[in-house]
């Protein structure tokens, strides 16, 4: 059993995961079920992340300070049509975008969210804010008896930009995923986890960089000289924000601090998608519900078929989409931290090896509390 600290070895069913990623594996285990849900769900996914990251965008560039924007999920394509079907829930959720993106801005983390405390970008955000209000008499005067104010919610904006930047890169990605599927090229679990490796180090060292356009001029809001990046600053507090850390569902636990079903220490939070339980999918207030409603329309055919087969049919369909999607998340995350490793898992150097320890070590507690026993 290896030691992962000097205080306590890893426990069993954690070694048996362990161990198969210094075997090649993945923290999903390898199966042809498990292939094709993943590949499947990830085919949907990359089609519903290409409706948001777009949206995200247009947000971000073309609704900047917009107070009252609302038109802001119509793409700058508003009609009567459209708006009816918005009004019908005919359309894609693009709030689940946005608690995403508040996640990501509540819990911060990486370059980014450092950059965006430094007086370059105050500098840089009060140019814009004035360039905006130089027009808009009521914003200056908010500007002037509030100074705070417009500076958080331009800060709100490079989120709303960060994350569509971020899910820019992964949407293709996993369309490409699904192609290279259908082709025969992707057989098993630990290939899903090398597609998605790749596709995040060819991506690691591409500057993100926010700037908006204001009364015909444009204003950098995150320069290039802010040395951010795709991995680093945009993939990984993603993954932490998301993945991991996230907000509690409301109507699941109290928001009452006397109850203490709330952790007061918010690095302890626990309520992201490998931790979500599946089955309160489709309850009122559960925002993952609108994912997998989105999702649920863009199926590929094989994967639909597969959840027909079940015992419930598809009554309990959002359910099964929500345990598909944890399981490709997994192989997301195994691809992430295969990234972030200081060396191979493979590797059989014994200093190595002791490195991957030291790395893995607090991934695995973390872990720990996770799905990730229920899907072996």
């Amino acid at each position: 059993m290896s030691v992962l600290s000097q205080n306590k070895t890893i426990e069993p069913a954690l070694a048996a995961v362990k161990q198969r990623l210094e075997s090649g594996g993945a923290l999903l285990p390898d199966s042809p079920e498990n292939l094709l849900e993943v590949v499947g769900i990830l085919k949907s996914y990359g089609v519903v992340l290409g409706e948001y990251y777009r949206n995200l965008t247009y947000i971000s560039e073309h609704q900047f300070l917009a107070f009252f924007p609302f038109f802001k999920f119509f793409n700058g394509d508003f009609s009567l049509n459209k708006l009816g079907h918005h009004w019908w829930h005919d359309r894609i959720n693009f709030e689940f975008a946005e608690y995403c993106m508040k996640a990501m801005f509540w819990h911060g983390g990486g370059g980014l969210d450092a950059y965006l405390d430094s007086a370059d970008f105050k500098q840089r955000a009060q140019l814009a804010i004035a360039a905006k209000s130089a027009r808009n008499p009521l914003m200056a005067v908010l500007h002037r008896l509030f100074p705070d104010f417009l500076l958080e919610q331009v800060r709100l904006m490079t989120y709303y930009s960060a994350l569509g930047y971020f899910w820019s890169f992964m949407s293709p990605m996993f369309l490409e995923l699904s192609d290279r599927y259908d082709r025969g090229e992707i057989k098993s679990i630990p290939d899903v986890v090398k597609h998605v490796q790749d596709g995040l180090v060819a991506a690691a060292g591409v500057p993100y960089i926010y700037k908006v356009t204001i009364n015909g001029e444009d204003y950098e809001i995150v320069p290039v000289s802010a040395n951010l990046t795709f991995l680093m600053d945009t993939a990984v507090p993603y993954v932490e924000a998301v993945f991991f850390r996230s907000f509690p569902f409301r109507g699941t636990v109290s928001y009452n601090a006397q109850e203490h079903q709330i952790s007061t220490e918010i690095s302890q939070f626990n309520y992201g998608v490998l931790y979500a339980d599946p089955l309160p999918v489709g309850g009122a207030g559960i925002p993952p519900t609108l994912l997998m409603q989105d999702m649920r329309h863009f199926l590929p055919n094989y994967l639909h078929e597969v959840y027909q087969q079940g015992d419930r049919g598809e009554e309990d369909l959002l359910v099964k989409i929500c345990l598909s999607f944890q399981k490709s998340m997994f192989c997301v995350t195994t691809a992430a931290l295969r990234g972030l490793a200081p060396h191979p898992f493979e590797t059989e150097d014994p200093q190595e090896r002791q490195a991957n320890d030291k790395f893995l070590a607090p991934w695995l507690a973390r872990l720990s509390q996770s799905q990730l026993y229920t899907l072996q």
